[in-house]
């Protein structure tokens, strides 16, 4: 998708490049309509169109354009190079793949705008030569490819901590807005969380006030002082999940103390699906992969064990 080359495209954005976007296909694969894969002049890429399979066709395809070729959509096939004695993989559908430059401002300046903003934006491209980017809701002429850009969910994490700190880490390549709240001063100016995060100092119901359904609130301070304001505030704000961290032990006796408010059966505690981790980044992982599991309307099982599709066929959050 466009949100996940884009941070490539602004930091190559001197050098010539071409962006390669799988806009239809005949069978399943492994990313969805819009996978993007941006391609620089200086040899260097990012993001992909499937799970690995074509992308050397694809970066061929996308070199010719920048020595010259004309833009255009290329077919290419997971099984194109088989010997006819191999087998032919699962996933061995035609991908129909469109090879544009980097629109110019003012198309690249509103999807910066957007991304940076947390705005969202619907982004056109035509399919026929010269093939035309455009953006806002302004229907066009002829067959279109039209990815709709959304505004970022929201995780909200109540306390400062070393474990807030590594869940915010792992977030970042998520595309999700990542806020982390501590009325502590001591706690928030630890410098221990990535530039792309919020920091806020505030108790956790002055700034909880409203979210919605897509966005998430996960109370990690262990203190019941903070994490029960947070969770409180949180089931009053429409957020899709709340979790708290702790014991079995410690959720049982939070559950004691809010007794009565509306939606309670909502926390989930402990925090997190069943890893076995023990570490820091375990835990972390263990917290967002509950996270992205509940967005997605998911269980979190093993795939193994289950028959649904790999990939969630709602939107997550």
């Amino acid at each position: 998708m466009l949100r996940e080359v884009w941070p490539f495209v602004l930091e190559k954005r001197d050098s010539p490049m071409v962006l390669a976007r799988l806009v239809d296909r005949d069978g399943p694969g492994a990313r969805p309509l819009g996978a993007t894969m941006a391609v620089a002049a200086d040899g260097t890429w990012r993001g992909s169109v499937s799970g690995g399979c074509v992308e050397g066709m694809v970066l061929d395809a996308a070199r010719a354009v920048l020595d010259g070729e004309a833009p255009g959509v290329a077919v290419v096939a997971p099984g194109a190079h088989l010997m006819p004695w191999e087998e032919t993989p699962a996933c061995a559908g035609e991908l129909r793949v469109l090879l544009t430059h980097v629109p110019d401002d003012p198309v690249r300046a509103a999807i910066t705008s957007a991304i940076t903003n947390d705005r969202p934006l619907s982004v056109r491209i035509d399919l026929t030569p010269p093939y035309a980017w455009s953006v806002g809701t302004a229907p066009g002429d002829g067959p279109a490819f039209v990815e709709e850009l959304p505004g970022r969910n929201t995780l909200v994490l109540v306390g400062a901590t070393d474990l807030a700190a590594g869940v915010a880490e792992l977030a970042e390549s998520l595309h999700r807005r990542v806020v982390v709240l501590d009325p502590r001063p001591g706690h928030v100016a630890s410098g221990a969380f990535p530039v792309s995060c919020e920091v806020i100092r505030a108790w956790p119901d002055e700034w909880i006030t409203s979210l919605g359904p897509g966005d998430a609130v996960v109370a990690l301070t262990h203190d019941p002082r903070i994490d029960d304001l947070a969770i409180r505030a949180a089931l009053g704000s429409g957020a899709g999940h709340v979790a708290a961290l702790g014991s079995r032990a410690t959720h049982a006796q939070r559950l004691r103390r809010l007794e009565g408010v509306p939606g309670l059966e909502r926390v989930c505690g402990p925090a997190g699906l069943d890893l076995g981790g023990a570490s820091l980044a375990e835990t972390a992982l263990s917290i967002l992969a509950e996270v992205v599991a509940v967005g997605n309307a998911r269980s979190g099982r093993r795939l193994r064990d289950g028959r649904d599709s790999i990939r969630a066929t709602l939107p997550a959050w």
